[in-house]
């Protein structure tokens, strides 16, 4: 489990295809002990399993089915990417319980600077903007998000400059993909309620 609150980047620093997915090696200032291999970190809002450090650089294994559901298939050399630890029992969570499942990968439609804050507006189908609902928390690419409002072609949020400048939302542009992560709670209650 995650909260999504940012802390830590990487940069891409080798992909490695293999027959059924790709090993990714991750350069990273992220502090991790010799025991901690085999921990999940999330990773732009995946939840990812460490299988190797060596100095600096994390080592991760992902399925082509891991590929197929987020941005990870169209992954670059030097792409930055969110990185947060696991969290701990007692730890304080200050953004929202995230598991690292992407539900869907999103296209960034507008980018709007509006004082000192940002106003993305990311695209969504028809049957994902369903589990949608205004004022409730989204992870996009693991940073825990509050969605302002529900749009005719997705969903909108505010980026401040604390969250802009900390994160690898200062890379998207217009037609970025974005993993997304819907609120769990808003997603059981909306599937609850649709099946009484």
């Amino acid at each position: 489990m995650f909260n999504g609150i940012i802390f830590n980047r990487g940069t891409v620093d080798k992909i490695v295809k293999r027959p059924k997915g790709i090993n990714l090696f991750v350069k990273s200032n992220l502090s991790i002990k010799s025991n901690d291999l085999g921990i999940s970190i999330s990773c732009d809002g995946v939840c990812l399993t460490l299988i190797s450090k060596k100095k600096k650089i994390l080592e991760f294994y992902l399925s082509n089915e891991t590929l197929s559901r987020t941005k990870f298939k169209k992954i670059k050399k030097g792409d930055l990417i969110n990185l947060e630890l696991p969290l701990k029992n007692g730890q304080s969570i200050s953004g929202h319980i995230c598991q690292g499942h992407v539900d869907y990968v999103a296209k960034v439609r507008k980018i709007k600077l509006i004082d000192k804050s940002y106003l993305f507006e990311f695209s969504s189908t028809n049957i994902q903007k369903k589990k949608l609902i205004e004022k409730a928390s989204i992870l996009v690419n693991g940073v825990s998000l509050t969605i302002s409002k529900v749009t005719k072609s997705g969903f909108e949020v505010w980026i401040i400059p604390h969250t802009y400048k900390l994160t690898n939302l200062c890379k998207l542009q217009k037609n970025s993909l974005a993993n997304i992560e819907i609120d769990i709670l808003s997603k059981y209650v909306k599937k609850y309620f649709n099946e009484k």
